[in-house]
């Protein structure tokens, strides 16, 4: 068996901000989970819906693997990927880290791993290995997928070598902390205006305060867009409020963020930004419940509703976003 010695195997809400936690602290940095999806500029909103899906997908964050490059980019910390199409590659690329004492992260398909309870293919989901022996590989999941977790080298395998929507070729990482490692909190800022630039000027209409906007009439017809509304509709409910997002579409921990922030630094503009997010993240809660209830219960009244608060999402986000571009 061979093990990174000293992990400090924590699982968080979110998976790529959990594996991050893991390699950093191992670099001696240990920030929060919002502060790790904050300097990542990790908040976002998609609206996803094609032909070929089954239903349409909201998406709260930026892209998977964007938050790990933004927060490596704004730390100055040393990223190393490795991506190949070769198995046997791919193993090496994790085991010579490992065998000298660091560990790795992966972006792999969580479907394959043993420890999930939920079958559903997911290829953007990233965990960080620590140890493996003839059998196994002992990995840092979140918290509700358990925290300290093990798989088989075989379901491992098969993870890491899904093809589909957002996966990579066997991704896997690793960072290196400089010693003379750029403060965080003189960091804050241009990740703050990072986020809030994007997400007030989205290239298209289906994403940032603009996505909202659009999902907002969209809701209504959720319940003619789906073949079996009982199941479709308190999935995507339950997308929003727990699957990794630490709820509301990941705006509580951005919530959480801006609350550490306003600690750190003294403005206006960011305690008037937090409260707004304060507001907006116990709107997307009701959201998700509003969207749940329509389909167990196929009263169109729900999704009224919740057209009318995304309608209000739309601007008290773009209002809190203008606040956070002024800093």
């Amino acid at each position: 068996m061979t093990m990174v010695e000293g992990i400090d195997a924590r699982g968080m809400q979110h998976c790529e901000t959990t594996a991050l936690g893991v390699l950093l602290r191992n670099e001696g940095l240990d920030l929060s989970e919002p502060m790790l999806f904050g300097l990542g500029s990790g908040l976002s909103f998609v609206y996803w819906d094609s032909k070929g899906m089954s239903f349409p997908f909201l998406g709260g964050r930026v892209k998977p693997f964007e938050l790990t490059r933004s927060l490596a980019a704004v730390l100055g910390l040393e990223l190393r990927v490795g991506e190949t199409s070769s198995p046997r590659k791919a193993w090496q690329n994790v085991v010579a880290p490992i065998d000298a004492g660091r560990p790795v992260g992966l972006q792999l398909d969580s479907y394959h791993l043993d420890y999930f309870s939920s079958k559903v293919h997911f290829g953007g989901h990233v965990v960080a290995m620590y140890g493996y022996d003839e059998h196994d590989a002992y990995l840092v999941d979140t918290a509700p997928q358990g925290g300290a977790v093990s798989t088989s080298l075989a379901g491992l395998a098969r993870a890491r070598a899904e093809r589909g929507p957002m996966t990579a070729r066997h991704r896997s990482f690793t960072i290196t902390a400089p010693e003379n490692l750029t403060s965080p909190r003189k960091r804050i800022i241009p990740a703050i205006k990072t986020c809030a630039d994007a997400f007030l000027h989205p290239p298209i209409a289906n994403l940032g305060h603009r996505g909202i906007e659009k999902t907002a009439g969209q809701v209504l017809k959720w319940l003619q867009r789906s073949d079996n509304p009982r199941e479709d509709l308190p999935q995507a409910a339950l997308l929003m409020e727990r699957a990794g997002t630490g709820g509301a579409l990941f705006r509580n921990l951005y919530r959480d963020f801006l609350a550490e922030c306003a600690q750190l630094i003294d403005s206006s503009h960011l305690r008037t930004a937090h409260s707004l997010y304060t507001e907006a993240a116990s709107l997307w809660t009701q959201v998700a419940a509003l969207i749940a209830t329509a389909g167990e219960s196929g009263d169109a009244k729900n999704l009224m509703q919740a057209g009318s608060l995304l309608h209000e999402l739309s601007r008290i986000e773009r209002d809190a976003m203008q606040e956070l571009s002024k800093l």
